[in-house]
């Protein structure tokens, strides 16, 4: 799998050139092995969904990887599971509510640590999705960058599966704008945007993507 991920990384690598996002490999269809394949190819960020899973499968690789690498939690996070999560990944992509975002800050705080985070706009108004409306996101960000047990270090955004060209241009550049704005509103700094999946990573660089999350285009041939 190694020469596999090598290869898709190289040409992935080329297509993103000029923006030079981190690529964070999406591992949670794969075993440990497959972090291991990919930290030698020369990843070190890897992303996962499930929480318990994750932990179990990080505590399985060799010392070296674990040491070198950071973990991020990048898919839903269940209430019931922030005391599992909270210090057990670099970064939390998918904050999506003022009450996560409080129940992160308070686990942290017992534990006394600070955990990172990303707020999750569903500028989309998916229905099915979670995550913030961009109006709810500008009324309740200053109450959470008052929470002391977290550091909001940007946004994460999900663009529609069948999303047009056009409409993934507008998303992505509207997520920029947001995170814009409340930077000049609350003048703080949000360096990272976790946007860009497999297939729409090369738009979500141009538009100023971060992050961009991969699981098949690195994995498969």
């Amino acid at each position: 799998m190694r020469r596999i991920i090598e290869k898709n990384l190289l040409r992935i690598q080329e297509e993103i050139a000029p923006y030079q996002p981190n690529i964070i490999a999406v591992t949670k269809y794969f075993d440990e092995n497959a972090i291991i394949d990919a930290y030698y190819a020369g990843l070190r960020n890897f992303g996962e969904s499930r929480v318990i899973e994750a932990i179990e499968k990080i505590k399985r690789l060799p010392e070296e990887v674990k040491k070198n690498s950071k973990f991020h939690l990048i898919g839903h996070l269940q209430s019931n599971k922030v005391k599992k999560a909270v210090g057990n990944f670099y970064l939390i992509h998918s904050v999506d509510s003022f009450k996560l975002a409080e129940m992160i800050s308070q686990e942290a705080e017992k534990i006394g640590i600070v955990q990172n985070v990303l707020l999750q706009l569903n500028n989309a108004d998916e229905k099915q999705k979670f995550g913030f409306s961009k109006e709810e996101l500008l009324e309740e960000f200053g109450r959470i960058t008052e929470l002391k047990g977290i550091k909001i270090l940007g946004l994460m955004n999900m663009a529609p599966i069948n999303a047009s060209e056009r409409e993934l241009k507008k998303l992505f550049s509207d997520v920029v704008q947001v995170r814009d704005l409340l930077e000049k509103k609350y003048n703080c700094e949000l360096k990272e945007i976790s946007m860009g999946m497999s297939q729409d990573y090369k738009l979500a660089a141009l538009k100023g993507s971060t992050m961009l999350r991969l699981g098949r285009k690195l994995f498969e041939e």
